[in-house]
């Protein structure tokens, strides 16, 4: 039985066989969206991610359920097959935070307030059970910059720096493996958001793309929101948008500078090297069209005096992106293999 004929038995098992289907945007991952409308215009999605390319549906399911338990809008859960990776869930629809904020630049701020409230409410509850994002798995994530940006630039892995740089930031980092105890949705940004205005209170930010979640630091999913690969951020908002956290929660203005700077440099490594990989493995090279904004976030993060052990190895072994790098990175598209 081919792909297409499970998606439409599983369609017609739902009770959504007469539904006309329409394709959604996809992401990074091997997951695909479709929009079902049946006849009298109720809506849903159906997620495809086919377990053969590493996919598994279950984990959004039981993040989705943890989250609409504490109030929160993530879809609804109408039929899952996860042997097959089928999931049909609510449509939130297309009001999405980036669409919100081109369509009206006034509104920005009141969204921006919106998600930090959405964290606020959710460091507030018990998390569920779930791996922890520790540095054993931050600092080689983190390290992606070097094996795959750096080392499509220069022709060759620099073992030496990487090894430099991941020692040097395991030492800043994995004394925050004692206050990962919050969920981290991992990609909260303005493109996962949507805004439902009929909705009340935090319900009013619908949420997406969250499967991967963990326990992590609370400042993780801020910066993930404010340091945005794909949008550009005014610095006074990120600045005011931290401090309604920091206000709201009561923590300490400085030491959670530290932590959002310290987690903010290694997401930002992070993308860098993803976003490398995906032009370089896998041929999407619209991605290396964000590496200037990221690596701008990898220079802002690199000024807090937290980080001032690991910014003079990062400085002597990372190139900016230049013109000449990004074109070079794009005439490599498709060409690399590896994780």
């Amino acid at each position: 039985m081919t792909r297409t004929d499970q998606v439409r038995r599983f369609i017609a098992a739902s009770g959504w066989g007469s539904a006309t289907v329409r394709p959604l945007a996809g992401d990074a991952s091997n997951r695909r969206y479709d929009r079902l409308t049946a006849a009298d215009g109720t809506r849903a999605v159906l997620m495809d991610a086919p377990p053969d390319k590493g996919e598994d549906v279950r984990p959004f399911v039981q993040i989705a359920e943890y989250l609409t338990a504490q109030g929160l809008s993530a879809p609804a859960i109408y039929a899952q097959d996860p042997a097959n990776g089928f999931l049909l869930i609510e449509d939130l629809g297309d009001r999405l935070f980036a669409r919100e904020m081109a369509a009206d630049p006034s509104a920005q701020d009141m969204l921006y307030r919106a998600a930090v409230d959405v964290l606020v409410h959710l460091h507030a509850a018990q998390p569920p059970d779930l791996p922890t994002y520790s540095s054993d798995i931050t600092v080689p994530l983190a390290a992606l910059g070097y094996d795959w940006y750096q080392k499509s630039i220069d022709g060759a892995l620099d073992v030496s720096a990487k090894t430099a740089f991941s020692a040097a930031f395991q030492k800043i980092i994995q004394p925050y493996d004692a206050e990962l105890i919050t969920l981290i949705q991992r990609d909260y940004h303005a493109e996962n958001l949507l805004w439902l205005p009929d909705r009340e209170g935090v319900a009013r930010v619908g949420l997406l793309d969250f499967q991967d979640a963990m326990l992590g630091h609370r400042s993780y999913d801020l910066v993930s929101v404010l340091q945005d690969a794909r949008r550009d951020v005014p610095r006074d908002t990120e600045q005011a948008m931290i401090g309604r956290y920091v206000e709201t929660t009561g923590w300490d203005h400085e030491r959670f500078g530290a932590a959002y700077a310290v987690f903010g440099l290694q997401r930002n490594l992070r993308i860098l090297g993803v976003f490398a990989r995906l032009c370089l493995r896998d041929g999407k090279t619209h991605y290396v069209d964000l590496i200037p904004r990221v690596w701008a976030h990898v220079q802002t993060n690199l000024q807090h005096v937290a980080l001032a052990e690991v910014k003079p190895v990062i400085d002597a072994t990372l190139a900016p992106p230049t013109p000449e790098i990004l074109n070079q990175l794009k005439e490599k598209r498709g060409t690399w293999t590896g994780q």
